[in-house]
């Protein structure tokens, strides 16, 4: 009979909460066998590294590296200690698909796990060079970043009800989708180049960013991608803008093939066979950064922000807790649901052949779930739109859901751009400068700092 799992409080870090798995004495929280000799800290559902011990003062970051270095390949959450979901009657929504538990919890879990899922990595090649090899402990909203926009990719090349099998043979999109995200600097959207996009947003690389920073990142990196060949847009001001949107998507598409661009376009993932440079609606990504409040989320705003989840083109929330970021893909009841990155694993590199060894991308157990109300009232909606007709029915369901209430509405939308705000120019040709394969933006940031959000209040 296996022993008794004994667990005693301790301080983590940033002084949450953790519970230390003693050594030889229950099960190990990395690696999940009994006696093993290895320690490890289980907070939340997931895998992390062990604690500070009694007596130790707070660690340097040679320190904290030396204890990344103990734990590799963390395969995430152990389901043992994880709250299964309650019985009941009410259906569960995940990015514009409703389940009922009771008649299809599996295709529930299986829809969970077919979203593409980013977490820290460590054993990458140094950022910039000579920057951190790990995003342990910084780069969590640039995973949910990721994890949003290849929701949005799936979406755009395999469709939303596309469901991904455990060890069965993926379509050669999948794999291309994928290779976009490794941690290589030659991946257009790696954490390589959003750290180093980052750096034109006033974010160091190693700081931590909020959802609106990185929206206007990945706006700014998806200039260079000519295969998925997606607009990009980020409301300001809680302003969805329909002209604007029209404009840009109806953009005739433009090369980039200016001198700087072109010399890379390798490094951003394209090729000889690229997409895009044809008139026609370009498939939309679109990202509503809001603030839902002052230090908490305003209830008044809970119904409709559930609403969003509802809609076919969802493709959920970046939000969370601060310094604590989750992609938010559905609800339950006043219980969101989320895909966590807060985990570690090794650098993946593709295979030769171009495939990747995906089964470290899909959270393959039960997912994650938060009170509503303990939500931090800065988050980004995302929404995909692949045809004109889809954003036409998405702004229907807006008008219908979101805009009934005739105050405190949790975003605008309106025709025309409105007349105090500077011109729309569709960005299809970014002033960049380039250092080796890294981008390092220089154009101007207009309404784009985290502290510009516009508070709404009674």
């Amino acid at each position: 009979m296996a022993p008794t799992l004994l667990l005693r409080p301790s301080p983590g870090p940033r002084g949450l909460l953790a519970f230390v798995v003693p050594r030889a004495q229950g099960r190990c929280a990395p690696c999940g066998r009994w006696d093993c000799s290895s320690q490890g800290a289980l907070r939340c559902g997931r895998v992390v590294p062990p604690c500070r011990g009694e007596g130790e003062e707070d660690g340097d970051s040679g320190r904290m590296e030396a204890v990344l270095s103990r734990y590799e390949n963390q395969i995430t959450i152990l389901s043992d200690y994880l709250e299964e979901f309650p019985e009941t009657d009410e259906p569960v929504w995940i990015l514009g698909r409703q389940h009922h538990l009771n008649t299809d919890k599996s295709k529930l879990l299986l829809d969970i796990s077919a979203r593409l899922w980013f977490t820290y990595r460590r054993k990458f090649s140094p950022i910039g060079g000579t920057g951190p090899s790990s995003d342990a402990g910084w780069g969590c909203m640039l995973r949910c970043g990721q994890m949003m926009l290849a929701q949005a990719l799936i979406c755009r090349h395999l469709g939303r009800d596309w469901q991904w099998e455990k060890h069965k043979k993926q379509p050669e999109e999948y794999h291309r989708i994928l290779r976009c995200f490794l941690d290589r600097k030659d991946c257009c959207y790696s954490i390589h180049q959003m750290a180093q996009m980052g750096v034109g947003e006033g974010k160091s690389i190693g700081e931590w960013f909020g959802p609106n920073t990185v929206a206007q990142v990945l706006k700014k990196l998806a200039l260079f991608d000519e295969w998925n060949s997606l607009a990009v847009y980020v409301s300001m001001d809680n302003t969805v803008v329909i002209e604007d949107i029209k404009k840009m998507c109806w953009s005739p598409a433009q090369s980039v093939a200016h001198s700087s661009a072109h010399l890379h376009r390798s490094a951003l993932g394209q090729n000889k066979n690229t997409a895009g440079l044809c008139p026609g609606w370009k498939p939309l990504l679109l990202i509503i950064p809001l603030r839902l409040g002052i230090n908490h989320i305003n209830p008044v705003y809970i119904d409709a922000f559930k609403e969003c989840f509802k809609m076919p083109q969802s493709l959920g929330a970046l939000g969370g807790k601060p310094n604590n970021a989750y992609y938010f893909i559905g609800f339950l009841g006043n219980e969101l649901i989320y895909l966590d990155p807060h985990t570690t694993q090794s650098f993946v590199d593709s295979e030769e052949n171009g495939t990747v060894d995906d089964q470290s991308f899909h959270c393959q157990q039960a997912p994650h779930r938060m009170k509503i109300m303990n939500l931090d009232p800065s988050v980004a909606l995302g929404f995909f739109c692949k045809e004109e007709c889809d954003f036409d029915n998405w702004c229907s369901l807006v008008q219908k859901e979101i805009l009934k209430q005739q105050s405190l509405r949790m975003f605008e939308l309106v025709q025309k751009h409105p007349p105090h705000w500077p011109p729309f120019i569709p960005p299809t040709k970014p002033e960049v400068t380039t250092t080796g394969a890294e981008l390092i933006e220089s154009t101007d940031k207009l309404f784009e700092l985290e502290e510009e959000f516009e508070i709404l209040s009674v």
